[in-house]
């Protein structure tokens, strides 16, 4: 109940907010605008409270009069013209949003429900295809954020800073705080911020598309990506199988039934990439949702406040608004702050060049980046550039920044690595949309090379530059770049389709430009509505359940290095060492932890130091730990003093 009414004092302030600074903006884009901004301010000052109460429920308490006080002076600081009232643009795009956002959250909040930790018959939690690799490590942030002291740690790796952007993780934490289950702590904002994406998407479109049907298809090209991957697996599908049945329904039971073997994620052998954002981006990571959420209302400020057939209005506030949202973005999501940063320039280098009131346009632009500036500074100083251009990489020839060639279709980052034909591979991986695109800037239309000009850097950014060791999260970019260009893209079918007028075969045409669009994300969700795998069974629950129950916060196991680890996950506890699928990639070198835990185990009596090293508190033995290491457990029994034991694992204290 406590977590619901701070939830809902969070978006009524922004909603108040959104009302009395942009009056004029449409009625579903003031509500949508809100909603965002109250979650922006709920991940943001709790946190920042915290760095002088840590993040208590204390520290929630204190984050109120500032938001009364932030909530005033936007009453100060409000647009004095009327607000603009419901009319009949609002009732067609609710009607709109109706058959899309509505199902999409629906098929969303499902999703949520079966993919962040599932309570099963078995008393086992279970997750999806998708959340299988990395809701643990969410896991290990949401419970392990709870009391902790800021700036926090990696309950994974402790004693280094956690300069992962953690703000979408910790807003899970203030609902677990203050009284909701893990799993609704996970799930619930989850859902809400998959319908804010959904919702500003077509806000968005209405803005930068020039047609209503076109709303619609803008966002369903986004949110139902997928390409020509449905062909692969199609190929040769005639016929029957040896016991009678279909050949074409065992293909979709190969898709329904596999790990990663759907039209949108095929990395081998058939180089497919373009995974769907809903499946494999929005649902699993759960950072790049937490940026999403916030970015998309940044594009939606920066079109509609330097659209030169707008800026006779009123653009200060906007302006403004922009800058405070851009700047709070580093440590909600480092990739969208990047996109934001890149759009904002394309944008502003074609203002330069095409606007007639260029230094008007100029001194908006610089308000916005000061104000941006100034707020990300200290994010990125203190955090981001931490894990960026830390000494401790694993590895220093696969550093977070350098050139790369062609994203991940260069095996090398050299045009002589490259798997497909350039052209080729997006063609295979974003489908129809992406020669449509093509065929699209060949006309001479002021709105679209604007809205290309947002994209085109984001896009040259990702093409010629990896941003960290996993080339492949380039997309997080690529995406957001996409979303400018489906607005393109849904603009240029609307011409096509005004100039078939008269075809008999028009409808045709369309139902098959459908199918090519949509199969292969519809295939995809399909999969991932069906996939189950557990996560922890029964008894891992009870070993993370007694840990989190009966041992001191914060206080530190010495464990294996296995990612579905339930004193880190379910507990919130530190481990020495958590897995390399994880800290490699965020640039840590675990080698010498790895090998100080190895030799523990071996011999507890004669590497005692390892204990005194990392300050442990308690050693788990469990089934991965009895598989993976040589452990003499005679000598644990000796050493110290065993408080819990079932059939998964066995803790002992280490005492003082």
């Amino acid at each position: 109940m406590l977590a619901t009414l701070y939830l809902a004092v969070y978006l009524a302030c922004g909603c108040l907010i959104v009302r009395w600074l942009l009056p004029r903006h449409p009625v579903l884009n003031r509500a949508w605008l809100g909603a965002s901004l109250g979650l922006l301010m709920m991940m943001w000052l709790p946190a920042l409270m915290a760095f002088a109460a840590d993040f208590t429920v204390k520290a929630h308490l204190l984050a109120l009069p500032p938001l009364g006080l932030l909530t005033g002076a936007a009453y100060l600081a409000r647009d004095r013209r009327p607000a603009r009232g419901w009319d009949e643009a609002e009732a067609h795009l609710l009607r709109q949003m109706l058959m899309v956002v509505l199902p999409l959250t629906v098929l969303s909040g499902y999703l949520q429900y079966t993919h962040n930790v599932r309570i099963g018959e078995d008393g086992g939690w279970w997750v999806g295809q998708s959340t299988y690799g990395d809701l643990a490590m969410h896991m290990s942030f949401v419970t392990s954020l709870k009391n902790a002291s800021f700036p926090p740690e990696y309950a994974i790796f402790p004693g280094q800073q956690l300069s992962y952007p953690f703000l979408m993780d910790s807003l899970s934490t203030s609902f677990y705080l203050l009284g909701w289950s893990l799993q609704a702590s996970l799930a619930i904002p989850g859902t809400l911020m998959m319908a804010l994406c959904y919702m500003g998407v077509m806000c968005l479109a209405r803005e930068m598309t020039t047609g209503k049907k076109t709303i619609i298809l803008a966002a369903l090209l986004f949110f139902l990506n997928g390409g020509l991957g449905f062909l692969y697996d199609f190929d040769l599908a005639g016929g029957t199988e040896s016991d009678g049945t279909l050949t074409l329904w065992t293909r979709i039971e190969a898709i329904l039934d596999g790990y990663y073997t759907t039209p949108t994620n095929q990395p081998t052998p058939n180089n497919l990439r373009w995974s769907n954002v809903i499946a494999d981006l929005m649902l699993p990571q759960r950072t790049l949702l937490g940026g999403w959420c916030m970015v998309i209302p940044c594009f939606y400020l920066l079109y509609t406040a330097f659209d030169p057939a707008r800026r006779e209005g009123k653009r200060l506030r906007p302006v403004v608004l922009l800058g405070v949202w851009g700047g709070a973005l580093p440590l909600i999501h480092t990739h969208s702050f990047t996109a934001l940063a890149l759009c904002s320039a394309g944008m502003l280098l074609y203002d330069l060049i095409r606007d007639e009131k260029r230094l008007e346009q100029l001194s908006h632009y610089a308000l916005y980046g000061g104000i941006a500036l100034v707020l990300s500074l200290p994010q990125l100083l203190g955090f981001t550039f931490n894990q960026v251009f830390q000494e401790d990489m694993a590895d220093a020839s696969n550093s977070f920044i350098e050139l790369w060639f062609n994203w991940v279709n260069s095996a090398d980052g050299t045009p002589s690595g490259m798997i497909d034909g350039y052209g080729w591979f997006y063609v295979k991986n974003i489908g129809l949309p992406f020669l449509l695109l093509i065929l699209a800037l060949f006309e001479k239309d002021a709105r679209q090379r604007r809205i290309f000009a947002g994209a085109l850097p984001i896009i040259l950014a990702a093409e010629f530059i990896r941003f960290q060791p996993n080339i492949y999260d380039n997309n997080k970019l690529l995406y957001l770049a996409w979303l400018m260009c489906c607005m393109i893209v849904a603009n240029y079918c609307r011409v096509l389709w005004q100039r078939m007028k008269g075809l008999r075969a028009r409808p045709v045409i369309a139902g098959l430009a459908a199918v090519t669009f949509f199969l292969s994300a519809g295939l995809t969700l399909w999969r991932e509505g069906v996939s189950s795998y557990q996560a922890f069974s029964r008894q891992a629950v009870e070993v993370g359940e007694y840990a989190r129950d009966n041992t001191e916060e914060h206080a530190t196991f010495l464990t294996g290095t296995h990612h579905l680890n339930p004193i880190a996950s379910i507990a919130g506890r530190n481990i020495v060492c958590g897995p390399d699928l994880w800290l490699y990639y965020h640039g840590f070198d675990t080698s010498t932890r790895n090998a100080d835990i190895r030799r523990f185990y071996y011999d507890p009596q004669g590497n005692q130091d390892v204990i005194g090293l990392y300050d442990v508190d308690y050693i788990l033995v469990s089934s991965y730990e009895r598989s993976n290491y040589t452990i003499d457990t005679e000598a644990l029994d000796r050493l110290y003093t065993q408080v819990f034991s079932n059939g998964e694992a066995t803790i002992w204290q280490v005492g003082e």
